[in-house]
């Protein structure tokens, strides 16, 4: 993974192609079998149809990049062994919620999911609901998420007109800051109110981030140095 770098867009251009990736066909023994293995540990892991990324490029204020299809189970093996086919990247949106207080709101992930412990901005790796006219719609996939993590719906926030892409080489995080007119103690409150009513949430809890004193080790690369830029 190459340090991060954010670039500054206001149009996504994600078309959405067929293509087999080589690096899923090859291994299919091997990532099969690591799936089941992590699936008899986190029994509620789908081995659904996700979306990643290909031959990303920044021309001034867009990012433009080719999607293909693929299965979770391989999306899975690849990012556990380290990416080793460096050809693809995971993409995906985040909505940055933000309180009219200044503190950013992050969610822990719960045991049960894939990425247990890590707190980060309320998203996912896209999949086929997210397609719409032939292209990936990130905005759309990022309001998704947020109901689905949050109970939070567009109504509820007014979202910035930018992404910020932090790029690391594996993977493109399109940040987007999404300002709720509530203080953070209270965009807390609701967030935890609407994870008491869910069966099996994926977040467990909800943190609040007003400096850089409230970074922590347990959040990935890309949201960190995007928060350092906020707070710089």
């Amino acid at each position: 993974m190459t340090p991060p770098v954010i670039h500054r867009v206001t149009a996504l251009d994600l078309p959405v192609r067929p293509w087999s990736w080589p690096f899923a066909q090859a291994k299919r023994a091997e990532i099969d079998a690591h799936f089941a293995a992590e699936q008899r540990k986190r029994p509620a892991l789908w081995n659904g149809r996700v979306l990643l990324g290909r031959h990303p490029h920044f021309s001034s204020d867009r990012l433009v990049a080719d999607y293909f299809e693929t299965d979770f189970a391989s999306f899975l093996a690849w990012r556990d062994w380290g990416f080793p086919d460096n050809g693809v990247f995971n993409g995906f949106g985040m909505g940055a919620l933000l309180s009219n207080d200044g503190a950013f709101a992050l969610g822990e992930m719960a045991d049960h999911t894939s990425n247990a412990g890590r707190i980060y901005f309320p998203s996912g790796t896209p999949d086929l609901d997210d397609v719409r006219g032939g292209r990936l719609d990130i905005e759309g996939s990022v309001s998704r998420e947020i109901e689905e993590e949050t109970g939070l719906r567009p109504g509820d926030y007014r979202a910035e007109p930018h992404w910020d892409c932090v790029a690391t080489g594996v993977a493109i995080a399109a940040i987007r800051i999404l300002h709720v007119d509530m203080t953070g103690e209270a965009l807390r409150a609701r967030i935890e109110a609407n994870l008491a009513r869910q069966k099996e949430p994926e977040l467990t809890r909800i943190h609040l981030v007003r400096g850089r004193g409230d970074l922590s080790a347990a959040m990935p690369r890309f949201v960190t140095a995007y928060l350092d830029r906020q707070f710089s």
